[in-house]
């Protein structure tokens, strides 16, 4: 088991590009290779293992840039506020309303100032490119699901079903960013919260099911940190703490790029990865996770975060 982890570590390390995870100004990384890693996907999923954390933000927007700049996607839909998401959409595509409001009004893990600057530079983008406006998705859903009153495969099949809804009707390209939970290519994704668990096909599933490779699924995951929470290393059978044994502060890893059979045996074997929600207890951190499934099954796109700090509050700018 030692020499196959060892193995596994050095391939992550070959073909791992490392990234800086400060600033979401900064260039990705070389274009030219990660428009090959997007290939033609129509819609990229952007799984946080964690809402509150800043630097798995920053890369989701960081991402969004670069395949608004260079892959010619014009849609992200936020998971989580339908009606917050058509007021925000008004506002990129017209500059009527005034964002912090409507996102102080939104779902708690919103409220942020990093969803802010994603928002305002989604404005910015438009006011130089009004032919060619970036939208932020508020597809109507069919139905009234609520996490109150639905069941939470039918939740996870709504999800899905609001993204190809709002493809067919723009035809854009689109960014869907939530959590990973939702956005895994699983086709029976068990999550573990603590005591509850839940066993069902999560949208990324239901996505990957209706758009083949059109749907890329890219995994935000991390190794410890504090945010509302602190969050220890975890444990060893997490891929996360295979991913942790690279010594970079941040990279990004294709989970499809040629490996030896000991690697691919690993990203296709049965794996555990970091679920953190609204729920969490730092001292029983293995029970919050994802299973019933591979890595590379889930992911086709992997960045890490050695480490992790908590996001900023609507009104509590850093600097």
């Amino acid at each position: 088991m030692t020499t196959s982890i060892d193995t596994v570590t050095q391939w992550v390390e070959q073909h791992a590009r490392p990234l800086s995870a400060s600033d979401p100004e900064q260039p990705l990384t070389d274009p030219a290779a990660l428009r090959q890693m997007i290939g033609a996907a129509r819609v990229v999923a952007l799984g946080a293992a964690t809402r509150d954390a800043h630097e798995l933000s920053v890369t989701a927007h960081r991402i969004l840039r670069f395949l608004v700049q260079h892959s010619g996607f014009r849609s992200l839909l936020l998971e989580g506020d339908d009606a917050t998401s058509a007021a925000l959409d008004e506002y990129v595509r017209t500059g009527i309303g005034d964002p912090r409001a409507l996102l102080t009004e939104a779902r708690s893990f919103w409220r942020t100032e990093e969803i802010l600057e994603v928002v305002a530079w989604i404005r910015r983008y438009n006011e130089l490119h009004p032919d060619d406006p970036v939208r932020i998705a508020h597809p109507e859903p069919e139905g009234r699901v609520t996490a109150e009153s639905g069941d939470l495969g039918d939740i996870e099949r709504m999800l899905a079903d609001n993204v190809i809804r709002w493809h067919a009707d723009t035809g854009h390209k689109m960014v869907y960013w939530g959590g990973t939970t939702h956005t895994v290519a699983a086709a029976a994704r068990n999550v573990l919260l603590g005591e509850q668990r839940f066993i069902h096909r999560s949208a990324g599933g239901h996505l990957r099911q209706h758009f083949g490779a059109g749907y890329l699924s890219v995994g935000l995951t991390f190794d410890h940190g504090s945010t509302g929470h602190t969050f220890p290393s975890p444990p060893a059978d997490f891929a996360e703490a295979v991913l942790g044994r690279v010594d970079l502060d941040v990279y990004l890893l294709d989970l499809r790029t040629p490996a030896p059979d000991s690697v691919r045996t690993w990203l296709t074997e049965p794996a555990k990865t970091r679920v953190i929600g609204p729920v969490y207890d730092p001292e029983n951190d293995a029970a919050f996770h994802l299973s019933g499934g591979s890595l590379g099954e889930w992911f086709d796109l992997v960045v890490h975060h050695r480490t992790v700090t908590s996001i900023r509050p609507l009104g509590s700018r850093r600097g």
